[in-house]
């Protein structure tokens, strides 16, 4: 959302204060994690993901550098059951599965930015 909002000239929309943490995992290491568990004997769960956290403020900020958008945040109420924070541990993937993303989020922002400027 906040690549296609940047992208129109939108608004950044926020729900909260911005301060909650995510983290972001680019599609082609999460394929590649679960072809590596799919091709593997553990036979327990495994968290894929990123471990690098991010607060909403901090990849909103982020979008605008790389697209170079001139959009402005806003910020709306948080829904009741948003979590404060979302960080996998990826610790049995690495271990186990030898598997780890690779891409930044930096990269995966640049790659979907041109992906969806190339929509237009």
């Amino acid at each position: 959302n906040f690549v296609t909002q940047a992208l129109k000239g939108n608004a950044i929309t926020i729900y909260g204060n911005g301060n909650q943490t995510r983290s972001f995992c680019f599609v082609s290491d999460l394929v590649n994690g679960l072809y590596a568990l799919m091709n593997s004997d553990v036979c327990v769960p495994v968290n894929l993901g990123n471990s690098q956290e991010y607060t909403i403020n901090q990849l909103a900020d982020l979008v605008l550098e790389l697209s170079g958008s001139a959009s402005k945040k806003i910020y709306k109420e948080l829904p009741k059951d948003d979590p404060c924070k979302r960080k996998p541990d990826i610790t049995l993937a690495v271990q186990k599965l030898r598997w780890q993303p690779t891409i930044s989020v930096e990269e995966g922002l640049m790659r979907t930015i041109d992906y969806f400027r190339e929509l237009k």
